[in-house]
């Protein structure tokens, strides 16, 4: 399964049926990939097989998480990261398409998203080598980022084949799965033919269609509190992912300083700027997660340039002196306006 991340920002509100002038709805809940997902069918046609769907759901979960999994020794990724050798190593197609994918998203934000920032998220205590209690020393952390470069990995998939360029490099793909799981269950859904349906895996989301009360879906971004879960806004949208990536769900203390699971790849080192979450609305839930993440990365000025120049679909929450700042691009307004 996948470790926690601070992504469950946001929450989808969900009405079923209850004979209240609403549409018929179906709901589909459980567990997968080290969180839970919900798959909502808005106005499913006259004799629809839920348990067949159900049964094609789990197998397509299974898939992804026997594929990317880094807390599982036996998946794909895992027995690729467990092999030292610098020379090709054989693949499956689908891995080696996802990593084309991700090192593209690598080269797009300058290194702000980088599937080899593991042998760092681990030494900060984030990954499957377990937590820890204090920040690693700066010769461990520079004895880590030798290990760590979206540059030093080639991918030849017409060969079926990757390369790593140190022995010790280390994937994780665990900012781009979970949204690639939410595209291949809407794809799902679109093959049996549904116009109207929510899917969610911890967080990120896919939205086709309308709602149970014929609009736009609701979609509660949360507020940035290690607190409290309440929504900070509410958005309708429609024919769209989004994935929220925040720095206050997951993190330890020191001596007072706070330090966030958001490791910046170029530095080797968590976020210590004041950007809080951020959103990103995509057609793709995988390329919305990956972007939200660099974009955090990125922090409060870089982020929201980017996502401008990018023509990228963002919202941004930073902590102000006294309240939260918002921060919106064209995108994001265009798509969100009423």
């Amino acid at each position: 399964m996948f470790g926690c991340r601070s992504l469950l920002l946001v929450a989808a509100l969900l009405f079923a049926a209850c004979g209240d002038g609403r549409l018929p709805q179906l709901e589909l809940r459980g567990n997968a990939m080290g969180t839970t997902f919900n798959v909502s069918i808005v106005e499913p046609p006259a004799g629809f097989d839920m348990a067949a769907l159900e049964a094609d759901i789990v197998a397509t979960l299974k898939r992804i998480d026997d594929l990317a999994s880094t807390w599982r020794t036996d998946s794909e990724l895992s027995v690729f990261n467990a092999d030292p050798s610098i020379d090709w190593i054989a693949v499956s197609a689908e891995l080696c398409d996802a990593l084309v994918v991700a090192l593209d998203l690598g080269r797009i934000t300058g290194g702000a998203f980088d599937v080899t920032v593991g042998p760092l998220v681990n030494l900060w205590g984030f990954g499957p080598d377990g937590q820890v209690t204090e920040p690693p020393g700066d010769a461990a952390i520079e004895a880590a980022r030798q290990t760590v470069g979206y540059g030093m990995i080639e991918t030849d998939c017409a060969g079926g084949r990757v390369r790593k360029g140190h022995e010790r490099m280390y994937v994780d793909l665990s900012g781009w799965a979970k949204g690639f799981a939410v595209d291949e269950l809407a794809i799902l859904l679109d093959k049996q033919g549904l116009a109207n349906y929510l899917v969610e895996i911890g967080g990120e989301i896919r939205v086709r269609g309308h709602n149970s009360d014929a609009a736009n879906w609701a979609l509660a971004i949360e507020a940035p509190s290690t607190s409290a879960r309440v929504p900070h806004a509410v958005i309708r949208v429609t024919n769209t992912s989004v994935a929220t990536s925040g720095d206050y769900r997951n993190f330890f203390e020191h001596d007072g300083s706070s330090y966030s699971h958001t490791i910046d790849p170029r530095t080797g080192r968590p976020v210590a700027h004041n950007l809080a979450a951020v959103s990103v609305l995509h057609e793709s839930a995988a390329h919305a997660d990956a972007l939200a993440t660099a974009l955090l990365v990125l922090g409060p000025e870089a982020g929201p340039a980017l996502a401008s120049e990018l023509g990228i679909a963002a919202y941004f929450l930073a902590r102000g002196t006294t309240d939260i700042l918002e921060v919106t691009t064209p995108e994001f307004d265009r798509i969100t306006s009423p």
